[in-house]
């Protein structure tokens, strides 16, 4: 069986890492998968990159000139949306030819456009969409907040600056719904959460929608010796230290000020803490961090080498992820497989990676006073061990590649036996 695996990016961004990371998982399984991106960051010879050219750059550009255009030329939510107006056409290249699935993750910012997927399912080989976000069966954007009007149309989309009720978040929507009504697409969700969203929208009427979870490699993200980790981290041997990281730490989307908030919380309620706790921080402008939380702080760049996060990982105490809008994060699920308990607002599919008082803490969503109670829970009231111990078993049971691959794999025989 081949398999052709498609995102944007290979390595940024965690649709990129979930597919990279199941691309392998299926090739252990014995499947010739490949990865066709349009940025590769790797000398992988089974991830395959798409001509870089102008015409790339400027699908790129020209998607965004439309979205800027059509928000009366504010840039306000420029990348919180995409319409999918331009991209490539991959069905002459031969691994599009010789692959008897194609499998899309994340397929946006000039990647495909919506003719290029009417085209892909035109070819009569099956498609199966891994859905990392809610673009897929919403108009434009990625995350629909509280707004559920792709339940029957979008409209009046609060992503835009337009006055009018059917707006562009409207014309892609039926596009998209004219492209699925004649045509058959196995959606997956990463979470039950977004499974049962997709399940909602009047895109996917007729359409069969899934969930598996991201997979990850518990041979390599495993729990290791904390104080080797954190000599090799160059961290403090004996402080309790909290792990808070973010591609960009400015994304208030991933929750900064509330994890802020919660570290003054505890500094109040718990003077103490102050000098026996550190917060280490990595991702872009993490050392923004310094001057807000009254916590030494140990600042690092965004970190891609898989054994230096590893490391990371290990040698901290607890990883806190008070993300606003998120579906399956990879973060919770390599800091558990590292035996690290983790700290998260419900919400998304969260709530479905940690259980709450068994293996971390569920905080009520936007309350940085239940967040800061979560912290001081883990870090100073619970059974830690027992916690660490649950974390890894909690991985190795549902997110391991063995897993996950036999279940695609299930997934692939069955949509090639309908469309023989």
């Amino acid at each position: 069986m081949r398999v052709l695996l498609i995102n944007t990016s290979e390595r940024t961004g965690g649709a990129a890492i979930a597919a990279s990371r199941l691309m392998d998982a299926l090739i252990s399984h014995g499947i010739k998968a490949k990865l066709l991106v349009r940025d590769k960051q790797t000398t992988k010879i089974s991830v395959v990159k798409t001509e870089h050219n102008w015409i790339a750059v400027w699908n790129f550009v020209w998607e965004r000139i439309v979205i800027w255009i059509a928000n009366r030329f504010s840039k306000k939510n420029l990348f919180a949306v995409d319409i999918a107006n331009v991209g490539m056409d991959i069905t002459s290249l031969p691994e599009f030819k010789q692959a008897d699935i194609i499998h899309l993750h994340w397929i946006n910012q000039g990647m495909l456009s919506l003719k290029s997927i009417k085209k892909i399912l035109k070819s009569g080989k099956p498609v199966v969409w891994t859905m990392h976000d809610m673009w897929p069966f919403t108009g434009i954007c990625h995350h629909a907040r509280e707004c559920d009007n792709y339940k029957t149309e979008c409209r009046d989309c609060f992503y835009l600056n337009g006055t009018r009720k059917k707006d562009l978040s409207t014309k892609v929507f039926n596009k998209k719904k004219k492209i699925l009504a004649h045509n058959s697409i196995t959606f997956i969700g990463c979470s039950k959460w977004i499974a049962a969203k997709a399940s909602e929208s009047s895109l996917t009427i007729n359409q069969q929608v899934l969930s598996i979870p991201n997979p990850i490699n518990t041979n390599l993200f495993k729990p290791s010796n904390k104080l080797e980790a954190r000599k090799l981290c160059n961290l403090p041997q004996h402080a309790k230290l909290i792990l808070f990281g973010s591609v960009k730490i400015r994304d208030k989307r991933k929750g900064v000020d509330y994890f802020v908030d919660s570290c003054k919380i505890l500094a109040s309620k718990y003077p103490e803490l102050c000098q026996s706790l550190g917060i280490v921080v990595f991702g872009h402008h993490s050392s923004d961090l310094q001057e807000r939380i009254p916590f030494k702080i140990y600042p690092m760049e965004y970190v891609k080498s898989e054994h230096e996060l590893i490391s990371i990982y290990n040698s901290v105490d607890l990883y806190v992820t008070p993300s606003l809008e998120d579906n399956l994060p990879n973060t919770i699920m390599e800091a558990m497989a590292c035996g690290i308990p983790c700290v998260g607002f419900q919400v998304g599919g969260i709530p479905e990676m940690i259980d709450h008082l068994h293996n971390g803490y569920i905080a009520e969503y936007k309350s940085a006073d239940d967040l800061a109670n979560g912290i001081h829970w883990v870090l100073e009231e619970s059974d830690y061990k027992q916690l660490s111990e649950e974390a890894v078993r909690k991985v190795i049971n549902n997110y391991s590649e063995r897993t996950i691959a036999k279940k695609y794999i299930e997934i692939y025989n069955k949509v090639i036996g309908t469309h023989a």
